[in-house]
């Protein structure tokens, strides 16, 4: 080092806090995480029917409980912490959540909803307070297991301290809106009870809080008005469309949601002062994918890797791994394409494991995150 770059590096060493400098990474010990089929692990697998294939292809070979041909934003995140990826709670099966739990299931809301799965709009019956409720009793069932039984139970569940010095993952909300256009609600309708949503979700933390969570990374919702599911089922003018083919009203929609959303997580901060609470922007970082995409390597920003038919190659009433009975026998009809890495869009709902990665590599850095921290240091209050 010349004598130049060393006077440089000792004056910037003088000018930094000690804070700053003392700072470490957080090394959370697990993760508990809460949200829909965006960070699902199994959990929709368990409770009702099986992610089939082609979902798994590209990383776990198989089907794994993920709508996506491999891995998820919050496997990354596990991963990247040291951390095997999340156990489904709802997955009574090889389980093994001493590195934390994933309560998030496929097509959860953050309101209860009066409609299932079955009917248009319908959703998940496990909304964010059945999922809270699932926290809660595993919290307090897993130490009277660990210390009545111990042995093997001991090493599959997490120790007591785990509970405070976890990271709280929350990535939900989309179902909140879209279930609202396919009951046939106008944008204005969806758009009046966001604020009842966005109290739910403020409610639902301060319970995660009274349980011992203190750090918390959550996510906002991306670009509903950009996914093949909602682009072909809702009508809308030409006008209504964006450059990248994204249909507008439903964005706006979304980032309605989003700047309610921020509001909530500062007014948290305030209400839990001993909490670290990281408001994430995934929104922009999934929109920059879909205008984007030649840039960061993607081909297909709109259009399915795995379905059937259309523009979007996306059909509603038969999606990725549906199959149709043709003289006697099972036909796969929702077929995959052969290279998932150049899509954005994984199945018409979900992205895939290449765009997963691409966005789980942005937001690790801080810079997509108010305040600024990076995923490694998310225990830090700024």
């Amino acid at each position: 080092m010349d004598s130049h770059s060393l006077m440089f590096a000792v004056l910037v060493l003088s000018l930094t806090p000690c804070s700053v400098l003392a700072r470490k990474p957080c090394n959370f010990p697990a993760i508990f995480n809460f949200g829909d089929s965006n960070s699902d692990t199994g959990g929709l697998s368990a409770l009702l029917w099986q992610a089939p294939p082609p979902n798994g292809m590209s990383y776990f070979h198989a089907p794994a409980g993920r709508y996506c041909d491999g891995r998820l934003i919050v496997d990354f995140m596990a991963k990247s912490f040291g951390l095997p990826y999340l156990s489904a709670y709802l997955n009574a099966l090889g389980a093994n959540f001493s590195h934390g739990a994933n309560f998030a299931t496929a097509a959860s809301s953050i309101r209860p909803q009066t409609i299932t799965l079955m009917q248009p709009g319908g959703v998940s019956p496990i909304s964010l307070d059945v999922q809270y409720n699932e926290f809660y009793d595993f919290r307090r069932r897993s130490q009277t297991v660990r210390n009545r039984l111990g042995g093997f139970f001991k090493s599959l569940l997490p120790k007591e301290t785990s509970f405070g010095r976890a990271l709280y993952t929350f990535d939900i909300g989309q179902n909140d809106l879209t279930s609202g256009y396919f009951s046939n609600m106008t944008v204005e309708q969806v758009r009046d009870y966001i604020p009842q949503v966005l109290h739910q979700f403020s409610t639902i933390v301060k319970w995660v809080h009274s349980q011992g969570g203190r750090f918390f990374w959550i996510h906002n919702t991306g670009p509903v008005g950009c996914l093949p599911y909602v682009l072909s089922r809702m009508p809308v003018s030409p006008s209504d469309y964006d450059r990248y083919g994204c249909a507008i009203p439903f964005n706006d929609l979304a980032q309605t949601f989003n700047c309610g959303l921020k509001k909530v997580v500062a007014e948290l901060r305030a209400a839990l002062p001993d909490a670290t609470l990281t408001y994430v922007d995934v929104y922009s970082l999934k929109y920059t994918l879909v205008s984007q995409h030649k840039k960061h390597g993607f081909e297909f920003p709109l259009r399915t890797c795995c379905g059937h038919g259309g523009k979007y190659n996306f059909n509603v009433k038969l999606g990725c791994g549906g199959t149709k009975r043709v003289n006697g026998k099972d036909v796969l009809i929702g077929k995959a394409c052969k290279k998932p890495e150049v899509y954005v869009n994984w199945d018409g709902i979900h992205y895939t494991e290449a765009a997963n990665k691409w966005i789980f590599n942005k937001i690790k850095t801080g810079a997509y995150s108010d305040p600024p921290i990076p995923l490694e240091m998310a225990c830090h209050r700024d």
